[in-house]
């Protein structure tokens, strides 16, 4: 077994964990991301038919990683979004000025991008293959045993997901709920452009999202969805294709013309989870998935992990103190984090329901924020991340 040693070590190398890994190679400090995948399969097409939607403040982090200049062509950027309630006319709409809210970009360009990236950055390691089997974090630095590798590192990051093997190493609780719901994923095409739009429609059995996305090879008009359905449900996935296109038509607004299914569908079972605490105080810190996972109703799940790990990264250019480094990381982002976390699960429940007294107030209050300009702009803004 190989001994390796570096200043952090990342254990998962999803799209958050190999952003970080890229930023700290960038600072000049010496990184090891750990990816139990193989970056061929993972950058096929066929690995992950998701769409992520990057805000404006995300694409400016990816920017200093390196990787925003490859992206950012393969984007469709949001100039407006949409906000409908059950079956009623648009209750919230808002419209980008200088800047768009975000680009919506399909993961596997991202992906693509940040391999190259990691394959070009010195001082970085990029073991792939590799799972991590065994942590130990009793002494200041922390060692980690893989199936091929003995590594030790100053600093333990962990970005493997939602099941994070790291935190539950760790001994860190999680407070996990189960949505019953699951994410129908797939690109379809439509016959009339989509303009830049984004629609969220929230529905009683889950909201239904449009996200514009660049138009295909042969200039076909395209958006992703991301339509949320009851556990307790046959999924859309094993309906004919013409049931899948009838429901998707009765679910578009009439603008887009005729809807049909333009690729393959993938499906995801929605959950949250939220970790205790972000650190182990001296050599462990989490982020992304690993440290909150939220409802994709407002796309904000890579962003807030985005936001990790420009924090961790700035902190840890600036001060060679690890445990202070991890007080001030976990002051900073368990707040936003945890605003967001409840924000998504709050946002989902009151939607999830068609009981009059709560259905009435739901809209008044939505009606009321898209007449009030400091509301409207604080949406805005966090809606672009900024």
């Amino acid at each position: 077994m190989k001994k390796l040693k570096a200043d952090i070590v990342i254990a998962g190398g999803g799209l958050a964990g190999l952003t970080l890994a890229c930023l700290l190679a960038n600072q000049g400090l010496e990184t090891i991301c750990i990816d139990r995948d193989d970056p061929h399969k993972q950058a096929a097409d066929t690995f992950d038919g998701r769409t992520t939607a990057i805000s404006y403040g995300s694409s400016q982090i990816l920017t200093r990683t390196g990787v925003w200049q490859q992206v950012k062509p393969h984007g469709c950027p949001i100039k407006h979004i949409d906000i409908l309630d059950g079956a009623s006319d648009i209750l919230l709409d808002f419209k980008a000025e200088d800047q768009p809210f975000g680009w919506i970009v399909e993961n596997h360009f991202l992906r693509r991008a940040l391999f190259t990236r990691a394959e070009a950055s010195k001082g970085l390691t990029w073991l792939t293959n590799e799972e991590v089997k065994d942590i130990n974090l009793e002494k200041d630095a922390a060692t980690i045993k893989t199936n091929a590798h003995h590594i030790e590192g100053a600093l333990l990051v962990g970005a493997d997901g939602r099941q994070s093997f790291v935190r539950q190493a760790a001994g860190i609780r999680s407070r996990f709920k189960d949505y019953k719901q699951r994410a129908i994923v797939c690109v379809v095409e439509h016959e009339k452009p989509h303009n830049n739009i984004a629609v969220e429609h929230f529905r009683v059995e889950g909201p239904f999202a449009i996200l514009p996305c660049p138009n295909g090879p042969k200039g076909e008009n395209r958006s992703g969805i991301v339509w949320s359905v009851p556990t307790s449900s046959t999924s859309p996935k094993n309906w004919s294709e013409d049931a899948f296109n009838m429901a998707l038509q009765a679910r578009f607004p009439a603008r887009y013309g005729a809807v049909k299914r333009g690729g393959p569908i993938w499906e995801f079972p929605l959950t949250m989870n939220h970790a205790e605490k972000y650190t182990n105080e001296k050599n462990l810190a989490l982020i992304a998935d690993a440290a909150h996972g939220i409802h994709p109703l407002a796309g904000q799940g890579l962003n807030i992990g985005l936001r990790d790990v420009d924090a961790l990264s700035r902190l840890l250019t600036g001060s060679d103190d690890i445990k202070i480094i991890l007080a001030e990381y976990q002051r900073m982002r368990r707040p936003d984090n945890t605003g967001m976390v409840a924000a998504m699960d709050i946002l989902n429940g009151l939607f999830a329901t068609d009981f009059m007294p709560t259905a009435l107030s739901r809209k008044i209050g939505l009606h009321a924020v898209n007449k009030l300009a400091l509301a409207k702009e604080f949406f805005t803004r966090k809606a672009m991340g900024v």
